[in-house]
């Protein structure tokens, strides 16, 4: 059986095949892959903020959608990925509570999708597979061997994307 990395919260790895990359219970977070097929490198951040900007405390880069990706890029390619074949697949930012007026500072898991979607899309990486909103939590897996993203959760069952 291949190496399993754990992801945790506000952090990223990267790897080759065989090993895969986890990381659990993301709600509001998202989690990003970014995958190069060919060299079979990739990496796995669980970011929690959209925004380093907005954060009073931001020393942790790996935290946030625009600091964090731009991070893992650069390491990825550090281990023999080319920038022009890395793909993304995304999946988290859920609404994990209601609010009855609730304004977009509540709406953190969205907040997150978007900005996640506005980074990649400056650093001109393509999205090929998005699983996220949604109201559930997610625990999610890239298997670096074939880059398939496996999104686990409690009452939605299983997928691959």
């Amino acid at each position: 059986m291949s190496e399993l990395i754990r992801v945790g919260m506000a952090d990223y790895k990267v790897g080759r095949a065989p090993a895969s990359l986890i990381s659990y219970g993301l709600g509001s977070c998202v989690g990003v892959t970014l995958y190069d097929p060919a060299m079979k490198v990739g990496g796995l951040l669980h970011i929690m903020l959209p925004d380093s900007t907005q954060a009073r405390s931001n020393e942790n880069p790996a935290k946030f959608a625009d600091t964090g990706i731009p991070l893992m890029l650069k390491e990825i390619i550090a281990l023999g990925a080319v920038r022009s074949r890395v793909i993304a697949k995304i999946a988290g930012g859920s609404q994990m509570f209601k609010f009855a007026n609730a304004t977009d500072i509540m709406r953190v898991g969205e907040r997150n999708s978007q900005a996640v979607k506005v980074v990649l899309k400056d650093l001109n990486i393509r999205i090929i597979a998005d699983d996220t909103g949604g109201n559930y939590g997610r625990t999610v897996e890239l298997q670096l061997d074939t880059g398939v993203y496996r999104i686990k959760t409690i009452d939605k069952g299983e997928k691959e994307i």
